[in-house]
């Protein structure tokens, strides 16, 4: 792995403005004529016309994506953990303190987590990388702790409510480092990404984000995150709105956003499946902070957006809403908000049942020759 270090000095950094450019261009959709012809072979199954419901449109998806039909099997899943610690979170918008997400990401590192349990049973890849955790992780070995600081960014990031989250060197940096992963995992062998979370405040920055994206006040897209009371959602609603009243008109411009109101964890995730879509290789969405991320994405490069499908329908009101946005219908509805990438893991199945299905199943012509 990389030991790169991205936290570049501020002096003599070109604005992200024009340094992100080349990211601005729109994506290309997965080819319409593999579409068609997926949607055909669809067609041509030995089942009741529209028997397969959401499955068979999934399957046309994902033929689609790669390009082939019938779709090849999803044997190699990747999902990359991007932790990061929020300013925010300091601020009485969270049921946890901080020091979690340093306790979350020991765990994760050792497999103990919700999504590692059911990476483990789906068989996913998991990489676990600290982007902005406000944690030096001085205990563990230092090979480990080498693989998983190597993108870092920065501890922790700015209260947006008061501050920026980041600088616009950072959040250059962060989307650099998402787009390194990614392409990592590419040239790995991904057919299929995923991006997962770890981060205490985190569903008041992504909340945030997809606010100052749809042009909706706090209380639209608030949501009790880690479970917090009555009175901490009105504060927490309180903070976002102060917060999207600070940046003003910046929310017009997705990085500017981004630096805003973001961290380096969901600036990374942004970049990765950025990245997913530029390269072709699809990925699949959890929860509010990968939708968050997916819906900046596609802000930054129009298009983006074909490349992914919702893992999940969470409880957080501002990922619904993202969803709704993206054009996306979730593949699973559980209630789920344990965020990690859970949701989208736990749906791994069902698209391998998806490409199983247009893969394998006889064609009427199959079974009725003339």
């Amino acid at each position: 792995m990389a030991t790169t270090e991205f936290g570049c000095p501020e002096a003599n950094v070109p604005s992200p403005r024009a340094d992100l450019d080349p990211l601005r261009t729109p994506v290309p959709p997965p080819s319409p004529a593999v579409r068609a012809a997926a949607a055909e072979r669809l067609a041509a199954l030995a089942t009741p016309p529209g028997a397969l419901g959401a499955l068979g449109e999934l399957a046309v998806w994902i033929a689609s994506a790669q390009g082939t039909v019938p779709p090849a099997a999803l044997d190699n899943v990747r999902l990359v953990i991007f932790a990061g610690d929020h300013g925010v979170a300091g601020h009485g918008v969270s049921a946890f303190p901080s020091a979690i997400t340093g306790a979350t990401v020991r765990a994760a590192l050792n497999g103990q987590l919700g999504v590692c349990a059911l990476a483990a049973a789906h068989g996913v890849a998991v990489r676990v990388l600290d982007l902005g955790v406000d944690d030096d992780f001085d205990d563990l070995p230092s090979g480990t702790r080498v693989a998983l600081q190597a993108y870092k960014i920065r501890r922790s990031s700015g209260p947006i409510h008061l501050q920026d989250a980041l600088t616009d060197a950072q959040v250059r940096a962060a989307l650099e480092a998402g787009a390194a992963v990614a392409q990592q995992e590419i040239d790995a062998g991904a057919q299929l990404l995923i991006s997962g979370d770890l981060g205490i405040g985190n569903t008041t920055s992504a909340a945030t984000l997809v606010a100052a994206a749809l042009g909706m006040p706090a209380t639209e897209v608030v949501g009790r995150g880690s479970g917090i009371s009555d009175a901490g959602l009105q504060h927490k609603t309180a903070v976002i709105d102060a917060a999207l009243a600070r940046i003003g008109e910046r929310s017009d411009d997705p990085v500017a956003t981004l630096a805003a109101l973001g961290s380096a964890d969901l600036a990374a995730s942004t970049g990765y499946l950025l990245t997913a879509a530029r390269r072709g290789v699809p990925a699949l969405l959890d929860g509010l902070m990968a939708v968050a991320c997916a819906l900046t994405a596609d802000r930054i490069a129009p298009g983006a957006a074909a490349w992914f499908a919702a893992g999940h329908r969470s409880t957080e009101p501002a990922q619904i809403l993202a969803l709704d946005k993206l054009g996306l219908v979730p593949v699973l509805d559980l209630s789920m908000r344990l965020g990690e990438g859970s949701g989208a893991v736990a749906a791994v199945p069902v698209l391998r049942s998806a490409v199983a299905v247009l893969a394998h199943t006889a064609s009427l012509r199959d079974l009725l020759p003339e």
